[in-house]
């Protein structure tokens, strides 16, 4: 693989310079948007994208509940449901499946927490992303409501797939795991979507939504025995307003302040650290000095 070059380099007594060119930073408040047919486009695939994902992985977990249950005599003694593996892969498959169909139209955010990670990394306006984070959660609750709709009896049994800190874990032990599990996700978001990789290597657009769909799987392997992986604050928020149990309420801060805290700490160390985006300033504004 061909060498990074960042900066002006001198080959053969000539100067070739950096072979991309990183995207102007988004305004922080572009009120021109609002006039864009594009932006309700955008609007409406986070919505449609958000509640398709709640739809399939909600009932995944509730089909996995009632598979398991010995009062329902429906468990195989050979095969207990899809188990943690299966759930992990219908949240990362339906990331990777929504991500490839909408990262043209909108991005593919589907989270809150990555649209505000891209916020503080300038690569989407304020406005943008406080309206993407409200469809996101419009359709995580439309989503959640569907599956009530369809299995009430089996969606107020089986916990609604609500996002719960689990029995034995402190609530700093979940916020921990939700920081961690968001960094992940967030940090894979900026890198795979990183414009250095996209122009050096064909291929990395096209495969920009496996990484993601991997990182979300990846992260629920591991966090789902502790808080049930929110990691995405609009999955949690849309599943405790159709459930509507104290419980899910009394934790449903730990699933909106961890992942913005990850993705801000994730957009920190992408933009400020890895692409040296300071210093980089820095240099231009000596240049122009």
């Amino acid at each position: 693989m061909a060498k990074d070059i960042e900066t002006a380099e001198q080959r053969g007594g000539e100067f070739s310079a950096k072979d991309y060119h990183d995207p102007p930073p988004a305004p922080l408040i572009d009120a021109e948007e609002l006039t864009k047919w594009s932006f309700y486009r955008a609007l409406i695939a986070e919505f449609i994208a958000t509640l398709l994902f709640l739809y399939v992985t909600v009932l995944t977990v509730i089909g996995y509940s009632v598979q398991t249950d010995p009062a329902k005599n429906t468990v195989d003694p050979d095969c207990s449901g899809v188990g943690i593996l299966g759930i992990a892969w219908a949240f990362g498959g339906m990331i990777f499946i929504l991500v490839y169909c909408t990262a043209g139209i909108s991005g593919g955010h589907i989270n809150p927490a990555v649209t505000f990670g891209l916020c503080l990394g300038r690569k989407v306006s304020l406005i943008r992303a406080i309206l993407y984070m409200v469809a996101q959660c419009l359709g995580a609750i439309c989503g959640c409501g569907l599956v009530k709709a369809f299995q009430k009896t089996y969606y107020n049994t089986y916990g609604g797939g609500a996002n719960e800190l689990k029995q034995g874990f402190n609530k700093g032990t979940g916020l921990g795991a939700e920081i961690i599990g968001t960094f992940v996700l967030v940090y894979t978001v900026f890198a795979a979507t990183d414009p250095k990789r996209n122009a050096r290597d064909s291929h990395v657009p096209v495969l920009a939504p496996l990484p993601i769909g991997f990182a979300v799987f990846m992260v629920h392997l591991a966090t789902i025995p502790i808080t049930g992986t929110g990691i995405n604050p609009a999955r949690s928020f849309g599943a405790a307003v159709i459930y509507n149990k104290e419980k899910a309420w009394d934790d449903q801060w730990i699933f909106w302040v961890g992942p913005f805290i990850g993705a801000a700490i994730a957009a920190f160390y992408h933009q400020y650290i890895l692409r040296a985006a300071a210093i980089k300033a820095l240099g231009s504004f000596r240049s122009n000095a």
